[in-house]
C-alpha cells in the first residue's frame, strides 16, 4: 500500500508572510513529495510494504539509513504542517497550565523555541513535547524524529531545515522563526497532541493492520477504537468519521 502526499490543512497562501505560497510550493509540493516517493520505492516490494508509516521508520532506525530517512521527513514534514495554521487559535486550559508551569508563560514558551531554534547547528527540527509528565523542548538533528521515540510525545515541530525558509527570509532563521511563532502556531493541534491523540492514531493503525489480516472483525476493531481511544481528544464518533483520513497518515 503506497503512501500519499499529506494534503496541506489550508490555502498556499495562509501563512504569508512567515511563509509563503512560493516556498509551500516546492517545501511541499517537491520537496515532501521527493521523501514520500522515496519511501514507497524503497518498501515496494518488501516486508514493510503494508506497514504505517510509523513502522517503517521504527523498523528503519539504526538498519537501513536510506530508508530511515526518507519516512522520517515524510512524517516529519506531515507534523509540520498541521503544526501551523493560518491564525493561532486558543490554547487548551489544560495544555496552558503546563506552559505557565514550564515556561512561565507562553511568551517565554515562544522566546526559548525560537532560541533553541536559532541555535540549533546546521538542518533539523525543534519540538514542544511532553517527557515524564512534563513539557520539553526538543532538537533532532538532520532527518531524525520523534515519531517513534518511547516515552516522548510531540506535541508540535518547527522544520530548521534551510529550504523551510529561504526563499522567504533567505538565511535569516531566527527571522522565520519569528514570524512563524508569532502567530502562526497551532494550538489546537498542540492541544490535541496533549491527550493522547498522537498515541491513539499508532492505536489505530495497528488496529487497522489486524482488521486487513482478518484477526479482527471491524466491529471487534470498533470496541478497541472508540470511544475511550478519542475521547479525550475532543472529538465524537461523527467529527471522527468527518475528518477521517487514509489510515496511513499518522496526522489527524
Amino acid at each position: 500500500m503506497a503512501f500519499k502526499l499529506t494534503d496541506l490543512p489550508y490555502a498556499d497562501s495562509a501563512l504569508d508572510p512567515a511563509v509563503s505560497a512560493e516556498t509551500l510550493s516546492y517545501h511541499h509540493g517537491k520537496h515532501h513529495q521527493a521523501y514520500v516517493d522515496k519511501t514507497n520505492k524503497a518498501i515496494e516490494g518488501t516486508g514493510h510494504a503494508d506497514k504505517s508509516l510509523e513502522e517503517v521508520i521504527a523498523a528503519a532506525r539504526g538498519n537501513d539509513q536510506g530508508l530511515f530517512n526518507n519516512s522520517a521527513q515524510a512524517w516529519n514534514h506531515g507534523f509540520y504542517w498541521h503544526s501551523m495554521a493560518a491564525e493561532e487559535g486558543s490554547i487548551s486550559d489544560e495544555l496552558q497550565a503546563m506552559i505557565d508551569k514550564a515556561f512561565g508563560s507562553t511568551d517565554e514558551l515562544k522566546k526559548k523555541l525560537a532560541e533553541r531554534g536559532a541555535g540549533h547547528f546546521a538542518s533539523g527540527w525543534v519540538w514542544l513535547a511532553v517527557k515524564n509528565g512534563e513539557l520539553t523542548i526538543e532538537e533532532t538533528h538532520d532527518g531524525d524524529t520523534l515519531a517513534d521515540k518511547d516515552g516522548i510525545n510531540p506535541l508540535l515541530t518547527i522544520d530548521l531545515w534551510e529550504h523551510a525558509y529561504y526563499l522567504d527570509h533567505q538565511n535569516k532563521r531566527p527571522e522565520y522563526l519569528d514570524a512563524v511563532l508569532g502567530s502562526k502556531i497551532n494550538w489546537s493541534f498542540a492541544s490535541d497532541n496533549l491527550f493522547g491523540c498522537l498515541f491513539a492514531r499508532r492505536v489505530a493503525h495497528k488496529v487497522e493492520h489486524i482488521v486487513r489480516e482478518q484477526r479482527f472483525t471491524e466491529d471487534e476493531a470498533h470496541q478497541v477504537r472508540t470511544p475511550r481511544m478519542f475521547e479525550q481528544c475532543g472529538q465524537d464518533k461523527e467529527d471522527r468519521n468527518r475528518q477521517k483520513r487514509p489510515d496511513h497518515s499518522p496526522y489527524p
